[in-house]
């Protein structure tokens, strides 16, 4: 896979309280978490997708902004 065929647009996960966890996910045959981040409230987190990166999934109270719009997990 080359890298003009990953979308790098980059998304920012605000946490709202303390311990808010962001993982990410691996791409491939097999999912796996290659990444963890632990947040805490008023912590700013700028991220994006890249070519082993295909998914994030964030475990807490957070604000999560992207360029579809914004999400908030309360």
């Amino acid at each position: 896979m080359n890298n003009s065929s990953i979308k790098s647009d980059f998304f920012v996960i605000k946490a709202l309280e303390d311990g808010v966890n962001v993982i990410g996910l691996t791409r491939g045959n097999d999912t796996k978490f290659h990444h963890t981040e632990k947040l805490d409230e008023g912590e700013v987190m700028i991220a994006q997708f890249t070519e082993h990166t295909s998914a994030v999934k964030v475990r807490g109270k957070a604000i999560i902004q992207t360029s579809h719009g914004e999400l908030d997990n309360r």
